[in-house]
């Protein structure tokens, strides 16, 4: 009795494994013969769907003649790119400033005014390596290019300040000049909480 079952064990399993290997070699077939017209499929889709989630922003975010923002962007949604080519940045930029943002790339401090509209523009991200690490090696004169949806903006810099994170009036939001902010935790190689930020002040050109 124990040797019938365990031949029927054996062979229950033989039949299993078979199954398996007719199944993997059906499917490595399929995609030896389909594998591309596949891949090319979602690869239009995709691009159909970031094209028009573009088209749909450009149509959405537009700077008005009173220099104020139509439509501003959804929270959490990118709608621009920061580039500091002295430091080799490009990064996509978010409105919005919470840590889900901040993981993503730059963020934008929802109280401060968007690019364009003539104030104090905030934005933050980590001292990660492929982010802000090298901040200390920016100048008085490096070119800071902000490209949006509806414009790009260039700044230029004319300051740099090591502050506590307590001292908000170092970020001040006001309206008579455009001022860029840009600020990451210092010191750069910290690792966990820090109270100190390092920020760089730019100016509309």
């Amino acid at each position: 009795m124990l040797n019938l079952t365990l031949k029927t064990i054996k062979a229950t399993v033989i039949y299993v494994i078979v199954a398996l290997i007719i199944t993997i070699a059906i499917l490595g077939g399929i995609y030896l013969l389909f594998g591309q017209e596949v891949n090319e499929t979602f690869s239009i889709v995709n691009k159909v769907s970031i094209d028009l989630e573009n088209k749909k922003t450009v149509e959405q975010t537009q700077l008005t003649e009173n220099n104020t923002l139509k439509n501003y962007p959804e929270y959490g949604t990118q709608y621009a790119t920061i580039e500091i080519p002295k430091i080799d940045v490009n990064l996509p930029v978010y409105f919005g400033d919470t840590l889900e943002v901040l993981k993503k790339g730059v963020g934008h401090s929802s109280g401060s005014y968007f690019p364009g509209e003539g104030g104090s523009i905030i934005y933050m991200g980590h001292n990660s390596q492929n982010m802000f690490r090298r901040f200390s090696e920016l100048q008085v004169g490096n070119e800071i290019k902000v490209t949006t949806s509806y414009g790009e903006y260039n700044y230029k810099i004319y300051d740099m300040q090591l502050i506590n994170e307590k001292e908000v009036d170092k970020l001040p939001i006001q309206k008579d000049k455009e001022i860029l902010m840009v600020y990451t935790c210092y010191p750069f190689n910290n690792i966990g909480y820090a109270t100190q930020r390092y920020v760089v002040y730019a100016e509309l050109q």
